[in-house]
This record gives C-alpha cells, structure tokens and sequence, in this order.
C-alpha cells in the first residue's frame, strides 16, 4: 500500500513538472509567435512594449513557475525559509526591472512623437528634457524602493530597523549631513525639469566656453563644446551660477560680424553688398540684416553687421561667411578705406622753429 501510494506520489509530481515544462514552452513559442507578428506590423506601440516588457515578463512566469511546482512537489522545500525567502528577492527584483522597462516604454513612445533633429524643436526638446530626467528619477526612487524591500525579508535587518526608528532623528541628521551635495543636486534635478532653465540641446555659454546642453543626468549636466569636448558641471551650477541660454526661447539667433574700417569708407555700398550676400546662401532666416556704425576710435570706426539664423550653428556658420564675403568685397573695391595710420608732419613749421631758434642763439652769440 505504501508503495503504491509513492507510487501514485510520484506519478502526481512528473505530471506538475510535466504541466511546468508545458507551460515554459508555451511562453517561449507565444513570444517568438508574437515577436514575428509585430515585426510585420508598422505598429510602434507594440514594438516598443515587446522590446522592454518581454524578457523581464518571461523570466518572472519561469520563476513563478518553477516555485509552485516544487511547492507542489515537495512541501517541505517550502518550509525551508533560505527558498522561501531566495524566491522573494527574485521577484522583488524582477518586479523593479519590470517597472524599469516600463519606465523606459513609456519614454520611448512619448519621445518618438517629438522629433529632436528639425529646425525648430524648442517643444520637443522642452518634452526629451523633462521625459529624460523624470524616468532617471523614478528610477531612482524604484532602485531605492527594491533595495528596501529585499533587505527587509531578512529578520535580522528587519528587527534592526525597527529599533532604528526609534534613533531616526539622530540617523536622519548625519545621512543629511553626509549626503548634503547629493541629495541638493538630485532636488535640483527635479527642479530644473520643471522649471527648465536649460533644455537638451540648448546652445549656452559657461565658464567663458560655447557648446551645447548634450546630457542632464540628475546630479550633473554635459556640455558639448564647440570643438568637442566636454565640460563636465554639478547640475547644481545651473542654479547658482549666472549663465547664457542662447536658445532660451527659440532657436532662432543674431550674429553679429565686426568690420573695422577707415573714416572713410562709405556706408551705403556696404548696406547693398550686404543684401547681394545674403540672397546667395540659404543660412540666412530673412528676418533680420542690419549695417550700423556703432563706435569710433582716433584710428577707425567700428562697423556692425546683424544677421538672422536659425539656430546657434547656423548662425556661426553665416557670420564666417559674411565676414569673408565682406573683406573680399572691400579688398576689391575699397582697398583704400582699409585701416590705416595716419602721421602728418608739419616739416616747415618744425624748420622754422629750428631756424628761429639757431638764429637766437646766432644772435646771442654775437651779443
């Protein structure tokens, strides 16, 4: 009797593996069925869910699976706290790289909506900002959130905590004050991607260098400079400190290109050159162009052109070609207008002085 009833034990237990490898294998041949669907689908939604939730959704069904069918096989396995417990770190985990991709699925549907590369992409780079910094920090607060909680199923940390919260003031007061600069640039994080001083590609001025916001991680920003480094800076700098944001409001700039000329180089030729300039190249935005004599020195007169660009590359990329255009132009019509040094000798009143002189003296001489 007994050993038909091991035997019927046994039978019981082949069959809850059975049905445990059956179900694994229907998961791995729904996945690989539905990922050749979607990948003849133009749907993105369905690509972008695929691509983050499939693997940490498979892995969370094996070990669910594989967990109940050895608490069905054998009870005792369960009891044993080490399995127990072993099985809820795994999930713990899973669940947050669940939540992870989540994260990053929703960021990824929202961001393709929002085209970063045209030419006037303040909203979307407005939108790439605050996505960007929100998903680092909820995933932040996720990380935390599962370190928690997988500490927590051990008792002995569980018991210590409890006994923790009666000290919590003391223990709040020295994390605060050993982690002051951390915690201060994780809230100036949030901050900035509500307020949004400065925005993903937004061209900026910092500690005398240019360049371009590149990355705004959640305790310090990358700046792409225009020779291509990089210039690394606490998110906190952009609160602080005074900067310039080229781009605050729109993409669109003026550039300014500087001509140093004599006093007599007239204005007029310079207003219609400018304008022949403009209509052979497509930098310029039509919305501004302007030739101003803004200040004069004993030597020149400094000459000021403003010109409208889309954007702060563009807008460099036309005062070089301006500025070229313009020496060319002055080079061939005007050289005479170029800077110049002037001396004037006044030779016959100089003689005279010296004549005077040397007769006074010829005279005092004889006197």
């Amino acid at each position: 009797m007994d050993i038909d009833l091991a035997q019927y034990a046994t039978i019981d237990n082949l069959k809850i593996l059975g049905g445990a490898l059956a179900a694994l294998i229907l998961v791995g041949i729904f996945g690989s069925f539905f990922l050749k669907k979607i990948r003849d689908e133009n749907d993105n939604f369905l690509k972008v869910f695929y691509r983050n939730l499939f693997n940490p959704v498979k892995y969370l069904v094996i070990v669910t699976v594989l967990f109940t069918a050895i608490k069905q096989v054998e009870a005792g396995w369960v009891e044993n706290q080490a399995i127990g417990q072993g099985y809820t770190i795994i999930l713990i985990f899973l669940v947050a790289w669940l939540v992870f991709n989540l994260i990053n699925a929703f960021g990824d549907l929202v961001l393709k909506r929002f085209n970063i590369e045209i030419k006037d992409n303040l909203n979307a780079r407005m939108v790439h900002t605050q996505i960007r910094v929100v998903s680092r920090l909820l995933k932040a607060i996720v990380a935390i959130i599962a370190v928690a909680a997988a500490l927590m199923t051990f008792d002995e940390i569980r018991s210590l905590g409890v006994s923790l919260l009666a000290s919590a003031g003391m223990a709040s007061i020295v994390i605060g004050l050993a982690a002051q600069k951390t915690i201060g640039n994780f809230f100036t994080g949030l901050q900035i991607a509500i307020t949004q001083p400065i925005r993903l590609g937004d061209a900026v001025v910092v500690e005398d260098e240019w360049g371009w916001i590149e990355e705004i991680n959640l305790t310090y920003v990358v700046v792409k400079i225009w020779d291509w480094r990089r210039l690394v800076l606490p998110i906190s700098y952009f609160v602080d400190n005074p900067f310039q944001n080229w781009t605050r409001r729109t993409a669109s700039i003026i550039g300014t290109v500087s001509l140093y000329l004599d006093y007599s180089m007239p204005i007029e030729p310079l207003r219609k050159e400018l304008d022949k300039i403009l209509e052979q190249t497509d930098l310029w935005s039509e919305d501004v162009k302007v030739v101003q004599v803004i200040d004069t020195s004993e030597k020149t007169m400094h000459v000021r052109i403003l010109v409208s660009a889309v954007d702060s590359p563009t807008a460099w990329d036309l005062r070089c070609f301006v500025r070229e255009k313009m020496i060319t132009f002055i080079q061939e019509n005007y050289p005479e207008h170029l800077p110049k040094l002037r001396t004037e000798l006044e030779g016959e009143i100089y003689g005279q002085e010296v004549e005077d002189s040397g007769h006074g003296h010829s005279q005092q001489g004889q006197g």
